[in-house]
């Protein structure tokens, strides 16, 4: 979903590990304290994403995930902690928004393609799409935080896909805190976190890719929109210009408006998030993509959220929108 990558030269003090999760790949920037082993500091990383995947995943039969949306209607399911957490948060936000951003919307996805199930090669009729987003409503999952499970109500389907990427960069983050590590940065899928800073005392440079850059083209100027410091937050970036399909000479985006059951049709190319954490500003950035420039940008000042809109312009070209907060981090 993201489509961000890191921009900084490789420094002689710099650990890089790499590896592959959730069908895409991470990478993590790092400088290790004197004596760490660094075969047990990736182990620890590919653990933290591991897991994430095992409780989180709608491509893993055997996920938490995919047992809670298999679960017989009007039963509670106990969720390991980790994925209760996300799950809270998503249906905290689902509410805030109105409902541009929902959990629920996997049936949506699932029907155009862009879930487990096959790509389909023509868009669906209205009949099907009206029967999927009658399964879709956040408001039908009830939550116990005592014992942290989930009333699933039946035909249920949660996809955390606009979140788990996020919550997983964030797991890394809390690994590598745990093990002593005070400066890395952290991307799995574009999505990234920073804390501290480069050995030489700098902050961490993130490129955002200008929409439709060949994948990994960041390290390109021309491919670049923006340059961003990172100190002890999160950027995140949801795009449409990877992830469509056409059909009848129109062109589908893989963000699908729960309200509605379609795939959003307004000038948002991507929107790209500075937040504290991965967690929220990858769920955000699918937020701002559902609601649009207009509807988005008033969520964020009312909010006081950091986003960077670029939209498709009348001229074939891209035009940016930015709130105040996202001006400031530029401006540090």
């Amino acid at each position: 979903m993201g489509s961000l990558l890191p921009t900084l030269a490789q420094a002689q003090d710099i650990r890089r590990f790499e590896g592959e999760t959730m069908g895409t790949t991470w990478s993590v920037n790092a400088v290790l304290p004197d004596g760490t082993d660094d075969k047990a500091v990736r182990r620890g990383i590919q653990a933290e994403l591991d897991r994430v995947v095992a409780q989180m995943s709608t491509y893993e039969a055997d996920s938490d995930l995919s047992r809670f949306n298999r679960a017989p209607a009007g039963t509670w399911q106990a969720l390991p902690a980790e994925f209760y957490a996300v799950l809270r948060h998503a249906l905290s936000l689902a509410r805030d928004s109105g409902g541009a951003y929902d959990p629920t919307v996997g049936p949506l996805v699932n029907l155009w393609g862009f879930g487990p199930d096959k790509r389909p090669r023509e868009a669906p009729g209205a009949a099907d799409i009206a029967a999927a987003k009658a399964r879709v409503g956040w408001s039908r999952i009830r939550l116990d935080d005592a014992t942290h499970r989930a009333f699933q109500p039946g035909g249920v389907y949660v996809d955390l896909s606009s979140v788990a990427k996020g919550f997983g960069v964030d797991q890394v983050a809390r690994f590598l805190d745990r093990d002593g590590v005070r400066d890395y940065l952290v991307e799995v899928g574009g999505e990234l976190r920073a804390h501290g800073r480069k050995p030489d005392g700098t902050r961490w440079n993130v490129g955002i890719e200008r929409p439709g850059a060949a994948a990994g083209a960041v390290d390109d100027p021309d491919e670049v929109e923006r340059i961003v410091k990172l100190e002890d937050k999160a950027i995140a970036t949801s795009g449409d210009y990877r992830h469509s399909f056409e059909s009848d000479g129109r062109s589908y985006s893989h963000h699908i408006d729960p309200r509605t059951g379609y795939p959003v049709a307004h000038r948002v190319a991507s929107v790209s998030i500075v937040a504290d954490d991965c967690m929220h500003a990858d769920a955000l950035g699918t937020t701002m993509t559902v609601l649009g420039p207009e509807q988005g940008m008033a969520y964020a000042a009312k909010h006081g959220l950091a986003v960077l809109f670029v939209l498709y312009g009348k001229d074939g070209g891209f035009e940016e929108r930015m709130s105040p907060a996202f001006a400031a981090v530029l401006r540090r």
